[in-house]
This record gives C-alpha cells, structure tokens and sequence, in this order.
C-alpha cells in the first residue's frame, strides 16, 4: 500500500515535469516503484524489480538515475 502510493507520487510528480515523453512507461514505472521502496526502507534491488516488471535491471537503473535528477532525490543505487 505504502509502497504503491509513493510510486504514484513519484509518477505523477515525473509527469509533471514532462519526464514522460517518450520514455517505456514499464521502465518509469519500475523506477518509481524501486524510488519508492528505497524511500520507505523496503528491502528490494533494482535486479528484482526489473524482472518482474519485464525490464532489464540497466533500463531500471537509467530511469532511476532520470528520476532522481528531475525530483532531485537522493537515493543509493
């Protein structure tokens, strides 16, 4: 639940700032959720979400990194 609604914020705030836009919307979705573990202490690697999001771990990782600049986030790969 916690998890789910942080990822949307994460979203919503990355549409805002036109992030978006031409992007897999799986690989930004996979970010938001491993942003989103990460923030509330979930214990989740970017390898395990990418495989069940159906992604490879380097698309999680450069949506991450897109992300984080855009919400200027600080968060430890």
């Amino acid at each position: 639940g916690a998890v789910v609604r942080t990822a949307v914020e994460i979203l919503n705030k990355a549409r805002d700032a036109g992030l978006l836009g031409g992007k897999d919307p799986v690989g930004i979705a996979a970010a938001a959720v491993y942003l989103a573990c990460e923030k509330l202490g979930e214990e989740r690697s970017q390898k395990e979400i990418a495989n069940v999001a159906g992604v490879t771990e380097v698309t999680v990782r450069n949506r991450v990194r897109e992300l984080m600049q855009v919400l200027s986030m600080e968060v430890e790969e």
